[in-house]
């Protein structure tokens, strides 16, 4: 009895942990929402100790991943096999919100507010530049910036690939790049520790200052995209883990996906989750040379709580503006922007508003509907960055089986 206790403790003791913390967070954020500014430094720390970690935490994990691969054909697999899996996901999860509100519709429209504060915030120019932008960046220093996130995946991608191409003379590179990838390994369980309490700091505040905004004027369609979200990650995500691995890929996915999914949800952050997701593919078993390509790139390219939103954001905008959203066309057109907002604008500055922009361009609406379908994003965005952030992991997972290979036996994460 003590063994299995023991055991129990060494296994679950840090998800406990965090619970706990995000427990208490929680409940100071619903007694003492007055209070909850101050513990958002707390949680700052904990996420600023994130967002410098992870940069150089994907340059050596991409790197070294693609630097080791054997075989231009194997990297190739990947890279196809992942664009399919994140271009289905998308299309399933925007096809199953379309039949979800189809079944529960919003009755009446809801009241239109004014924001135009933050649509001042936005970047006016043309594709072309937003497209420079979404994949380069004009200075190296620039790189290091976490709002040039995919930027920067292109490039440690890309040093990967001249590593493999420079042969024996960059033997020593080699080991320096998976040097990097270990220690910077060690550095993230150093800083996940702290997660009880920088987690619990954010959870407070989340629901402190969010929690009052959803029973306003949009409490309908916000708990229709809750309830579906929620059915959806359980669902959708276990059928996906399913078809990787079976029985076993439900299995190890759910066991490792507490911490992922308690990140994302308290921090509103997929770059700040992708540490966690990049920990609990080792744990359920997914390659690294598989898992330190595909979430890295997920974590810009692959959104199905973005997709979700934006069916919703569509179908709220086409309430508003008195058209009908079931009609075929106005249908396959919010799948096409889906996808579109979905994978390209996810990496673009200010890219939330460029899908707003497409949705009452395309569908010819009026701009006062903008700042309804913004509020509807902020407030449905703790689940959809979770939905985000751990379609991540399936889809490595799915990728592994569609390239061939198996899932591994887990390893072991350094405590020390």
């Amino acid at each position: 009895m003590a063994y299995s206790a023991k055991t129990f403790i060494q296994h679950y003791g840090s998800i406990l942990l965090l619970l706990l913390g995000i427990s208490i967070g929680s409940l100071l954020g619903i007694l003492f929402p007055h209070f909850v500014d101050n513990l958002k430094p707390i949680g700052d720390i904990f996420l600023n100790l994130l967002f410098v970690s992870v940069i150089p935490l994907v340059f050596f994990a991409i790197a070294s991943s693609v630097a080791n691969i054997e075989g231009d054909s194997v990297l190739g697999r990947i890279i196809g096999m992942m664009s399919f899996v994140f271009v289905v996901g998308i299309v399933v999860a925007g096809v199953s919100t379309i039949f979800f509100l189809y079944l529960f519709p919003v009755d009446a429209p809801l009241a239109i507010e004014q924001a135009n504060n933050i649509m001042d915030t936005a970047v006016h120019d043309s594709w072309g530049e937003k497209m420079v932008r979404f994949l380069t960046v004009s200075e190296f220093s620039s790189l290091l910036s976490r709002q040039n996130m995919l930027a920067f995946v292109i490039f440690s991608f890309l040093v990967g690939i001249a590593t493999r191409r420079s042969g024996a003379s960059a033997d020593i590179f080699r080991k320096f790049i998976n040097s990097g990838n270990a220690v910077m390994g060690n550095l993230l369980v150093m800083v996940m520790k702290l997660a009880p309490l920088g987690l619990g700091a954010y959870f407070a505040y989340q629901v402190g200052t969010l929690g009052p905004q959803l029973f306003g004027f949009y409490a309908k369609p916000i708990g229709l995209y809750y309830l579906f979200g929620v059915l959806y990650f359980f669902v959708v995500f276990s059928v996906f883990a399913f078809l990787a691995s079976g029985l076993k890929g439900i299995k190890r996915y759910w066991k490792n996906n507490i911490l992922p999914s308690l990140t994302a949800l308290s921090s509103c952050s997929s770059l700040a989750t992708m540490p966690a997701n990049l920990l609990a593919a080792k744990q359920i078993g997914i390659p690294d040379t598989v898992a330190s390509v595909v979430i890295p790139l997920g974590t810009t390219l692959h959104k199905h709580g973005s997709a979700i939103a934006c069916i919703f954001k569509i179908y709220i905008a086409l309430l508003l503006s008195g058209q009908e959203f079931f009609e075929p066309s106005n249908m396959i057109m919010a799948v096409g922007i889906t996808l579109l907002v979905s994978i390209v604008a996810g990496g673009i500055p200010n890219g939330g508003y460029i899908g707003e922009m497409l949705i009452i361009s395309v569908y010819q609406m009026p701009t006062e509907v903008i700042p309804s379908i913004m509020i509807i994003a902020t407030l449905v965005d703790p689940l959809a960055t979770m939905l985000n952030a751990t379609g991540d992991t399936v889809a490595a997972m799915l990728t592994t089986r569609l390239i061939g290979q198996k899932l591994t036996d887990p390893v072991p994460v350094n405590q020390g």
